[in-house]
């Protein structure tokens, strides 16, 4: 299974910026899609996570902000980000956990990519 994501880039304060990530490969079915980010020296956490039944979870700092939605037919997540803060700024990790036929379930990155809020 691979994940595609895309978006990303530099984006001005109070600006918005919308992600997705589709994943791919062998047959499968997907439990749990969602993002995490790892700021400039710091740990990597959690942003949002969303499950095939649409059940959601935020991070503190991204809650009201931030919207996590998927689409099951493309198995595709995407995030909206609006409001953005100069402390959004870190590198995005789309996440997935997948059920593939024959070997359980799995968990899957993304390649990072960096969001910068800047003025």
């Amino acid at each position: 299974v691979q994940l595609q994501a895309s978006g990303g880039g530099l984006v001005q304060p109070g600006g918005f910026l919308r992600r997705s990530c589709a994943a791919s490969g062998r047959s499968f079915s997907t439990n749990v899609m969602g993002w995490y980010r790892q700021p400039p020296g710091k740990q990597r956490e959690l942003v949002a996570t969303i499950t095939g039944g649409d059940i959601t979870q935020y991070g503190d700092s991204v809650k009201g902000r931030f919207t996590v939605s998927i689409d099951n037919a493309k198995s595709a997540v995407y995030l909206q980000m609006n409001s953005l803060k100069p402390t959004d700024t870190a590198v995005y990790y789309c996440h997935a956990n997948v059920y593939v036929y024959g070997l359980g379930n799995s968990n899957y990155w993304g390649q990072g990519t960096l969001v910068t809020v800047s003025s």
